[in-house]
């Protein structure tokens, strides 16, 4: 993509890791991108509390930069509530409470491949694996769940699953979840593992579909196959 001088100047005040603003450079020079940014300062300026700060909007990818990806798990919206959300899906950072879904997850992971269940709901370790850990929508206000649905960033983070699925090769997506599983029909099946289960939520996982999924060791044995370092997903040292 060839940019002139004043879109390079745009492009350079963008605070994010330098290979997704070279891949998603289309995106973030558009009119949906300062339309995002036009209401995320309006937000603000109406004196309203935004999850995570502004400095984690883009945690996800600043961890995970997009040569480095191997695993895309995809969340939603980040939590609503206060020193939860830090830009990673389904992350909280320590000291935080785990959430019922995170411990659905956990719970699933001891099961599937013996790993203790973490003390603490810091994914982080994950992230920097290359396990992209990609919220549909990347903001969110203070006790009010999905009310920055419909704003622009299920349009960005299309472009991010485009990206991957089209630069790059043998990644797993694991999709928890109708919605999650929606977004994922852009995904080519043939380049990419696809892993879909019910969301890890109480009210979905009691249901069926989520425990027992195996998600985690499939993932590392897709990853094997195709000679790459599986995840180390224990947190806890």
């Amino acid at each position: 993509m060839q940019l002139s001088e004043l879109e390079q100047t745009k492009l350079n005040q963008v605070r994010l890791d330098q290979s997704w603003k070279e891949g998603l450079a289309d995106f973030l020079l558009s009119q949906q991108m300062d339309d995002l940014r036009s209401f995320l300062v309006a937000e603000k300026n109406a004196n309203k509390t935004i999850y995570p700060p502004s400095s984690l909007i883009f945690n996800a990818l600043d961890t995970t930069p997009l040569p480095n990806v191997k695993v895309v798990i995809l969340g939603q919206d980040p939590y609503h509530g206060p020193d939860q959300a830090h830009g990673l899906s389904f992350s909280v950072q320590k000291g935080v409470a785990l959430p019922p879904s995170l411990r659905n997850i956990f719970h699933e992971l001891n099961t599937d491949l013996g790993v203790p269940v973490s003390r603490h709901g810091d994914l982080s370790k994950w992230a920097q694996q290359g396990v992209l850990l990609l919220n549909s929508v990347l903001t969110v206000e203070a006790g009010q769940p999905t009310s920055h649905q419909k704003r622009g960033w299920e349009n960005f983070t299309d472009h991010v699953i485009d990206v991957l699925n089209e630069r790059r090769e043998h990644i797993v997506f694991i999709l928890w979840g109708a919605y999650a599983q929606k977004k994922g029909q852009r995904i080519d099946q043939n380049k990419h593992l696809v892993l879909k289960a019910a969301h890890p939520s109480p009210l979905a996982a009691n249901r069926g579909g989520f425990f027992g999924c195996k998600v985690f060791s499939k993932t590392n044995n897709y990853l094997k196959q195709h000679g790459i370092e599986p995840i180390d997903w224990q947190l806890d040292a």
